[in-house]
């Protein structure tokens, strides 16, 4: 099951943030989204192989004050497409 946190500070790096979801269980991966300069947006995505472990750390972590930011965590949702495309004229 992948995640989506939200809210995060700009500060939280990868490594933190694994061992934030660490006493659920091992995430099987762990990315903080980041702009084309490299800085952090403010999210992140955590995946982890056990449902479980997932739903755990969902419930535990949602709302709670990660480097001063109330952190919300939530089910990733499918990526949407590109939406409508234009024809060629």
């Amino acid at each position: 099951m992948k995640l989506h946190f939200g809210n995060l500070a700009k500060s939280v790096t990868e490594p933190e943030l694994k061992a934030l979801v660490a006493p659920f269980g091992e995430a099987s991966s762990v990315e903080v989204i980041k702009d084309h300069q490299g800085t952090s947006k403010g999210f992140a995505f955590v995946e982890f192989a056990n449902d479980d472990h997932a739903k755990a750390a969902m419930t535990a972590l949602d709302g709670k004050d990660v480097s001063g930011s109330v952190i919300k965590v939530g089910e990733a949702r499918p990526r949407k497409t590109g939406g409508a495309s234009r024809a060629a004229f």
